[in-house]
């Protein structure tokens, strides 16, 4: 148990860094898989089809966005306590956890019960998409509840270290989602053809699947935290500790569907296809960039471990060592796009229409991922010290000041092609704030961190000189 803590002051940080991303990463890389075969298979459906569970992508990224964002929250505040050898305080932020989250599965809940529809409508009157986007919403929302619990308990197993059983969590439901796409699509093997709705029983059965085993782990296994809902009492100072990396992270991820959501309302004044373009771009933009995503999820509870153990060098390592690995995933992941752009389209049944903008789109929003590479680990950087707000402050300046209004702007000037150029200018514009804001803000960390020091010697110092 000790030594599971301890790893993440001691182990040399290269080897650490890859030994806790790399079951991340392999969780993460197959939940990007199964979101392209599932779009794949959706395709098959028809164009209509792809472009409702495009439609609906905005509203899935608002489970996304509590999901992660108070993952996040959850994730530093542990790992922070456990670098200060505070035991109880990791404990209770972690049963504080487990209840946020089946807060907000209620909540989604009711949303999909008796607002699904309506929200669904501001995106499009088309009748048909609205019933196809509504079909499949609603049963994402309405079962999310395995989505959620099972990120608390995966939140807090990172926490201290235990990246294997998240990515086992997360292959189980990747895996069943696989398998049961073509089965409840298609109605094989003497199941009800369901068509859309199918491919979102199939992706909340997974989910479900993943909440069913996180249970049993932390049930019968032994944690540097112990989970204990029987005895738990609300504390406002643990609240407060989680959110104020968790409500930046959340609005963060929400900005995104935001973002998305004005996308999607530019490009359908040039067509529906241009929407699914988007679609199908975030899908295979994923397969780049969840490997990074679940690469800063290793290095998150190693930043926070090392800043609350007041481990200059072991920070700084592990930043660079993280910044150049996901840099190199973005810049192999921006090559295929740009190599294979036709061949990709091919996946998703592209009619002529989709593959002659899609080509140019591939290749234009690709060219960001190098440097959102970068941006990215910035961002996890600032949540892991406890600093969300720096990173909200970034991604809102991306996605709202930036891409949108350049998004828009570009539309104007040069129609649809031009369009794509937003996302370039806008990593180019965030990366110009956050990098030196991280720079600075490390800087006077370290500061006070020697001044520390040196007042501490100097008391040493005097206390010798007196004994002696």
């Amino acid at each position: 148990m000790t030594r599971k803590t301890n790893k993440m002051g001691t182990m040399p940080v290269r080897q650490l860094v890859l030994s806790m991303s790399i079951p991340a990463i392999i969780s993460m890389v197959i939940q990007a898989l199964y979101n392209i075969v599932d779009s794949i298979y959706v395709s098959r459906i028809g164009e209509d089809a792809l472009t409702a569970v495009s439609l609906a992508f905005p509203l899935q990224l608002l489970i996304i966005a509590l999901v992660m964002g108070t993952g996040s929250g959850i994730t530093s505040l542990i790992s922070r306590r456990l670098g200060e050898h505070d035991r109880e305080s990791a404990t209770r932020a972690a049963n504080h956890g487990f209840v946020i989250n089946m807060a907000y599965s209620l909540i989604i809940l009711l949303f999909g019960l008796f607002f699904a529809k309506q929200a669904v409508s501001v995106f499009t009157d088309d009748a048909n998409l609205i019933d196809l986007t509504t079909s499949y919403i609603s049963v994402v929302f309405v079962f999310s509840f395995g989505r959620f619990i099972s990120q608390a308990g995966m939140s807090t197993l990172q926490a201290t270290g235990d990246m294997i059983h998240p990515m086992k969590a997360m292959l189980i439901g990747a895996v069943t989602n696989i398998v049961l796409d073509p089965i409840l699509i298609f109605g094989l093997l003497g199941m009800p053809e369901l068509g859309i709705r199918g491919a979102a029983i199939a992706t909340v059965t997974g989910q479900i699947l993943s909440f069913v085993y996180i249970g049993i782990v932390m049930r019968n296994g032994k944690h540097e935290v112990e989970i204990d809902l029987k005895h738990f009492k609300p504390n406002a100072r643990i609240l407060k500790d989680i959110y104020v990396v968790a409500l930046p992270a959340i609005i963060m991820q929400s900005l995104g569907s935001v973002m998305i959501s004005g996308l999607n309302l530019i490009l359908i004044t040039f067509s529906s296809t241009a929407v699914a373009v988007l679609g199908v771009y975030y899908k295979l933009q994923s397969i780049v960039i969840m490997p990074v995503f679940g690469l800063v999820q290793g290095y998150m509870p190693i930043m926070g471990f090392n800043y609350g153990a007041k481990n200059k060098d072991r920070m700084v390592e592990s930043l660079k060592v993280t910044v150049r690995f996901a840099f190199l995933i973005m810049v192999l992941g921006t090559a295929v796009m740009n190599i294979f752009p036709s061949q990709l389209l091919s996946l998703f049944d592209a009619s002529s229409e989709m593959v002659e903008i899609g080509m140019g789109a591939l290749k234009r929003m690709s060219l960001c991922l190098p440097m959102a590479a970068v941006g990215i680990t910035f961002s996890i950087t600032f949540q892991a010290l406890g600093k969300g707000h720096i990173s909200l402050i970034a991604s809102f300046a991306r996605q709202m000041i930036f891409i949108l209004p350049f998004a828009w702007l570009l539309a104007r000037l040069g129609g649809l092609d031009y369009v794509w150029y937003a996302f370039i200018i806008a990593e180019v514009l965030s990366m110009m704030i956050i990098g030196p804001w991280l720079m600075v803000d490390l800087g006077k960390i370290f500061k006070g961190w020697e001044h520390e020091n040196n007042a501490k010697n100097e008391k040493f110092n005097e206390e010798d000189a007196v004994t002696y």
